[in-house]
């Protein structure tokens, strides 16, 4: 199983690597157009939040350690925070775990999604990004929020809430952008950021979703991993035990065969 998981972390990785360029590409041209006040008021108002929408990115499997457990933790501190300010939440699920954990805690799941992998996992994440993209413009949900493990290394997974919507300018590296570009547009803003939007909050899901895919793969070798380890040093001590039941054995053998001679 570790061996199957290296497989799949090496895929998952290369996967990453070639999404994040133009990740960190789409995200400063879109950051720099937010900072010069170019954002679409309808995915960028800000409003008094009085219903969210939470997207929670799981495994399907289990053997991943603490993965999962992890996800579950952050989302019930998400909604005591959220129930605490009389927030309505609107829950969304990738991943079976996730789903399994909400319907064992009576939690609402407006919609959940299974084995999301491969080319064609971006169509269903694109259709998500525009349904919660509609419900905000009609103001129907007044935020939405991922909450995922993102990928640094094999060892390193960090847990992240990151905002979804509104539109704020946010980095890839989740620092504040500060500074502000005057650029000359063309055709003019309100075209580049019609196309720009929909793009960057698709990819934005699926960036999530290949972080959270890769994390658990690494999670889970290294959990196999410590298995391997765990099993082997269980069969030295049992191997050391019988190896001590059997030379006492041997001993009180011998020691019956002395005792019988002597008697005799």
């Amino acid at each position: 199983m570790k061996m199957v998981s290296s497989s799949k972390l090496h895929k998952a990785q290369v996967a990453l690597k070639n999404m994040l360029p133009y990740a960190q590409s789409l995200h400063h041209i879109m950051n720099r157009l937010l900072a010069n006040g170019y954002a679409p008021p309808g995915v960028s108002e800000k409003r008094t939040v009085r219903r969210t929408a939470l997207v929670v990115f799981s495994s399907d499997s289990a053997l991943c350690g603490a993965f999962n457990t992890n996800i579950f933790r952050e989302l019930q501190k998400a909604l005591a925070a959220y129930r605490s300010q009389h927030v309505d939440v609107t829950l969304y699920v990738v991943g079976k775990k996730a789903f399994d954990f909400a319907r064992r805690e009576g939690l609402h799941v407006a919609r959940h999604y299974e084995k999301l992998s491969g080319a064609t996992a971006g169509e269903p994440l694109a259709a998500l990004a525009d349904e919660l993209t509609d419900l905000f413009e009609k103001q129907e949900i007044d935020r939405a929020e991922l909450i995922y493990h993102r990928f640094k290394s094999i060892g390193t997974q960090t847990l992240t809430s990151e905002p979804f919507l509104p539109l704020t300018p946010i980095a890839a590296d989740n620092t504040a952008v500060s500074t502000a570009t005057d650029y000359i547009l063309e055709p003019d803003h309100k075209s580049l950021m019609t196309a720009l939007v929909p793009q960057m909050l698709h990819l934005q899901l699926y960036t999530a979703l290949l972080h959270s895919i890769t994390s658990e793969h690494a999670v889970r070798m290294i959990a196999m991993q410590t298995a391997t380890d765990n099993a082997d040093e269980l069969i030295d001590e049992l191997t050391v035990a019988y190896n001590k039941s059997r030379q006492q054995a041997i001993t009180n053998e011998l020691l019956d065969i002395v005792g019988g001679a002597v008697n005799n």
